[in-house]
Formats: structure tokens, sequence, C-alpha cells
């Protein structure tokens, strides 16, 4: 899905270019280029869920 933002009038080039700044941040593609640039293997990625799972069930527990 693109990432779209569109100027308003009235506003400079600068606070657009922050605008779309924002919006990827927010949208999070910058973290999902970073995992889809190298191939796991699927056991990776459901180990990767275990210990997950694992660390969110202890702080929960911690609190």
């Amino acid at each position: 899905m693109p990432t779209v933002v569109r100027k308003k009038p009235g506003q400079s080039d600068d606070k657009l270019i922050a605008d779309f700044r924002k919006k990827v941040l927010s949208d999070e593609v910058l973290l999902e280029l970073k995992k889809r640039e190298f191939y796991k293997k699927p056991s990776v990625v459901k180990q990767e869920k275990i210990k997950e799972r694992r660390a969110n069930k202890f702080r929960r527990r911690s609190y």
C-alpha cells in the first residue's frame, strides 16, 4: 500500500516532507522493510514467535 501525503494550500515543501516522514514512521514501513530484507526460514520465524510469547508472558506476571 503506497504512502500518500497530499500538499495542502499554503503548505511549504519542508512541512510536506515532515508530514511524509511522520506518516512513514506511523505506518512502520521501515520496520517492515528491514524485516523483509533477508529470508528467514519458517522454523526460525516460529522460534522467534515462541520466544516473544514467553517474554510477554513473563512481563505480564512481573507487574
